[in-house]
C-alpha cells in the first residue's frame, strides 16, 4: 500500500501549483482490509474565525525563522511544507525580515508552487527607535520579497515602534495595502505593554507565546484578547530558548492514558490540542520545516479537544511531573 505522505508527494510532483485539498484527504487502501475496499476521508481540519471579520482560518499554520535553506535539499523540503500547508485547505505563513532570508524564500517558493492565493501572509515591522521612515522601508522590502502587493496580517515585532506605526498602519489597512494589522512579543515581560495595546488600539490579531509549559499568557493576555475580539496567533507552542523546549522534556515519558480521549496519539499532538482549544486562540505557528511536520500537526487538529475539565487535568498532570 502506498502511504499517506508517498501519495501527497506524489501530487505534488503532478499537480504542483494546483488545488491539492482533495488529495490530502484522498481514500487510500487499508493495510489490513480486502484491496478494493477504501478507507473513509478523514475528517476535516479544525478551522476557527477571525473576530473581527469572521474569516475563518485552519487552526495551526507555519512558523518559519527556520526557513533559510542551506541546501537544495531543504529547500525542497520546505516547498513540500508551504505546497501541502494550501493542499489541506490551511493558509497561514508567519515570518518576518528578522528571520534571514525567510520572506524571500516565501516569496519564491509560492510563486514557484503558484498558492499565493491561498496563502494568509503575516510578517512583521518594527520602528527602532521611532524611525518612521525604517518601518516603512522594511514594509516596502518585504512586499518586494514575499512578491506580493498586499500582506494579509502585518503586525509590529516585539511592541517595537507602536507609537509611530499604528497611523502608518491604520493607513495602509484602509488603502487596502495590508488586510489586519497586529502586534507580537515572545517575551512574558511584554505581556503588561500588551494588554494595555489591546485595551486602547484597534488591533485585528495578537501574537503572543503560550504553551503548556508557558501560561503566563492565559491570565490577563488571552482573556483580554477574548473580550476585545482580537485573533491570536501563538508562537512557541511547543516552547522555546527560555523555558526549554517541551517536547525534549517529555522525550522518554510515555503519553498519559487520557490522551486517547482526544485522540492525541503523540506529545505533540497534545500539547498543540492544549494550546488551539483556548477559546482565545486562532491559530497556533509551530514551527515546520519537513512534510512529516505538517502532518503530525495537522493530526492534532482533528478529533476531539479537550475541554475546561480536561485543560484544568492537563495543566496539573504537567506541573507534577515536568515543572519541578
Amino acid at each position: 500500500m502506498t502511504g499517506r505522505r508517498e501519495v501527497i508527494k506524489a501530487g505534488f510532483a503532478a499537480l504542483a501549483g494546483t488545488q491539492l485539498a482533495s488529495a490530502w484527504g484522498a481514500e487510500k487502501k487499508d493495510k489490513d482490509k480486502d484491496k478494493d475496499e477504501l478507507r473513509p476521508p478523514a475528517p476535516p481540519l479544525m478551522t476557527k474565525a477571525i473576530p473581527s471579520t469572521g474569516e475563518r482560518l485552519v487552526a495551526v499554520g507555519v512558523g518559519t525563522n527556520n526557513y533559510s535553506p542551506t541546501t537544495q535539499e531543504e529547500r525542497a523540503a520546505r516547498r513540500e511544507v508551504l505546497a501541502g500547508l494550501t493542499a489541506a485547505g490551511a493558509s497561514v505563513i508567519d515570518t518576518a525580515p528578522a528571520y534571514r532570508q525567510s520572506e524571500e524564500v516565501i516569496g519564491d517558493l509560492l510563486a514557484e508552487i503558484g498558492n499565493r492565493k491561498q496563502a494568509f501572509i503575516a510578517t512583521k515591522v518594527s520602528a527602532p527607535e521611532g524611525n518612521l521612515a525604517q518601518g516603512i522601508a522594511m514594509i516596502e522590502e518585504s512586499k518586494r520579497r514575499l512578491k506580493t502587493d498586499v500582506i494579509d496580517l502585518l503586525q509590529i515585532h516585539s511592541l517595537n515602534g507602536v507609537e509611530v506605526l499604528f497611523p502608518h498602519l491604520n493607513e495602509l489597512k484602509r488603502k487596502g495595502q495590508v488586510r489586519y494589522i497586529g502586534v507580537t512579543t515572545s517575551s512574558p515581560s511584554q505581556h503588561e505593554q500588551l494588554v494595555a495595546l489591546i485595551n486602547t488600539q484597534p488591533l485585528d490579531f495578537i501574537q503572543v507565546d503560550y504553551s503548556l509549559g508557558n501560561r503566563d499568557a492565559a491570565e490577563e493576555v488571552l482573556p483580554a484578547a477574548l473580550e476585545k475580539r482580537i485573533g491570536v496567533l501563538v508562537n512557541l507552542p511547543f516552547g522555546g530558548r527560555r523555558d526549554g523546549n517541551l517536547l525534549s522534556r517529555v522525550a522518554n515519558a510515555d503519553l498519559p492514558d487520557w490522551a486517547s480521549e482526544i485522540g492525541a496519539q503523540s506529545w505533540s499532538q497534545l500539547l498543540l490540542k492544549y494550546v488551539v482549544s483556548h477559546p482565545a486562540v486562532t491559530v497556533a505557528i509551530p514551527g515546520m520545516t519537513k512534510l512529516a511536520h505538517l502532518e503530525e500537526n495537522f493530526t492534532a487538529l482533528r478529533g476531539h479537544m479537550p475541554d475546561a475539565s480536561l485543560r484544568a487535568r492537563m495543566e496539573r498532570y504537567w506541573d507534577q511531573r515536568f515543572n519541578v
